[in-house]
């Protein structure tokens, strides 16, 4: 029985060993990079984070008061599926931020051929806002006031400094609003 089991331990020895000479890639495995993020360092800088419908989601080490537009090429632009509306290639970002590019069609039905419904925040009523599921009266008036009092939403992570909506909401919701038309 003991070699038996000294058998089965030394092939799949050689089993591991072999995958990893055929595959190399497997070897990220063990040094725990099993996620699609990439972290790009430079010596001095900050750190943005993008995830969403870009083609390398993850934190980039950048020059302080840098646009969206810079984040996005260190990123490797967007995926034909990013929704344009949803975002200004001239905001200026915030250090230390994770922003959203969010997708035009719904990522769970490969088959849709139309677009989400979606409420632009910067100009729609609370009513309009209302459509989308996790706006309620009192979030749609906390959108209104603060667009009101403090302008446009330069990026939908704004809406995380509105009065109501936490990150729960800002997830459930991100995906149905754009910034302009």
């Amino acid at each position: 029985m003991m070699k038996v089991l000294i058998g089965v331990v030394i092939v799949a020895f050689i089993v591991i060993v072999g995958f990893l000479v055929i595959d190399p890639d497997l070897e990220g495995l063990n040094q725990g990079s099993v996620n699609n993020i990439t972290e790009v360092s430079t010596k001095q800088g900050s750190k943005y984070t993008i995830e969403g419908e870009v083609y390398k989601a993850g934190t980039y080490v950048l020059s302080d008061g840098i646009t969206m537009n810079d984040l996005l090429e260190a990123a490797g632009g967007t995926t034909a599926n990013a929704d344009d509306l949803a975002y200004f290639t001239n905001a200026t970002l915030k250090a230390g931020t994770t922003y959203y590019i969010a997708s035009r069609f719904d990522e769970t039905d490969i088959c849709s051929k139309s677009e989400i419904s979606k409420v632009n925040i910067n100009s729609d009523d609370a009513q309009t806002l209302m459509t989308v599921n996790g706006i309620t009266t009192s979030i749609a008036s906390s959108i209104v006031s603060y667009r009101s009092e403090n302008g446009t939403f330069n990026t939908l992570e704004d809406l995380l400094k509105v009065y109501g909506i936490g990150n729960a909401t800002y997830h459930k919701i991100r995906n149905y609003v754009i910034l302009h038309q």
